[in-house]
C-alpha cells in the first residue's frame, strides 16, 4: 500500500514586503509548527522513501525540518512545477513517481494542495493550513492515481489536539 502525504508548508513571513512571494521565509510561528508537525508524522511511523517539494524558500525551509526530524537522508526532488501549481499540476508530478518509492511527502502549497486532496480523496477539507497534512494510501500505481483514487488516512495541523 503506497501512502502519500501532502504537506502545506508553515507560515510565511510577510515582514518584508520588498521579498518577491517565492522568497519569502518561514516566520516565528512556522519555525514553532513545522518540527511539531515532523514529530507527529514522525509518531505515525510511516517511512518516507521520497521528498518532492516546490522549491519556494518556505518549502525548502519547511522541508529541511521535516527531514532532519524524520532522519531523512535521500534525495530531495525540488520541482519548479510544484510553486503555484494547480492541483492537475501537482497530480501530474505525482504520477511521474517510479512505482519504486511507496512513502512520498510532497510539499506545496494552497489553494492547489487542498484542491488536491479533495480531488484524490472522498473526504472534504475546506482548507490546509500551514503545515496541515494530509496523509493518503492508494494500492494503484504513482501513474494511475486520479479523482478518488486515494483512501484518506489522516489530516493533522497545528491546532489539532
Amino acid at each position: 500500500m503506497r501512502k502519500l502525504i501532502l504537506l502545506r508548508h508553515a507560515k510565511s513571513s510577510w515582514k518584508d514586503t520588498s521579498l518577491d512571494d517565492f522568497d519569502r521565509p518561514l516566520n516565528r510561528r512556522g519555525k514553532k509548527d513545522a518540527p511539531i508537525m515532523a514529530d507527529k508524522l514522525s509518531m505515525r511511523k510511516i517511512k518516507i522513501d521520497l521528498i518532492i517539494s516546490s522549491p519556494a524558500k518556505r518549502t525548502t525551509e519547511t522541508v529541511k525540518i521535516f527531514a532532519n526530524i524524520l532522519g531523512y537522508h535521500s534525495e530531495i526532488i525540488f520541482n519548479d512545477k510544484l510553486y503555484e501549481a494547480s492541483y492537475n499540476e501537482i497530480l501530474e508530478v505525482i504520477n511521474l513517481i517510479d512505482d519504486k518509492y511507496q512513502n512520498v511527502l510532497l510539499v506545496c502549497h494552497n489553494p492547489g494542495i487542498t484542491d488536491l486532496a479533495n480531488y484524490i480523496s472522498n473526504y472534504f477539507i475546506e482548507n490546509i493550513s500551514t503545515s496541515g497534512m494530509v496523509g493518503l494510501s492508494t494500492s494503484s500505481s504513482w501513474k494511475n492515481i486520479s479523482e478518488n483514487g486515494c483512501s484518506f488516512l489522516f489530516y493533522d495541523y497545528p491546532k489539532k489536539k
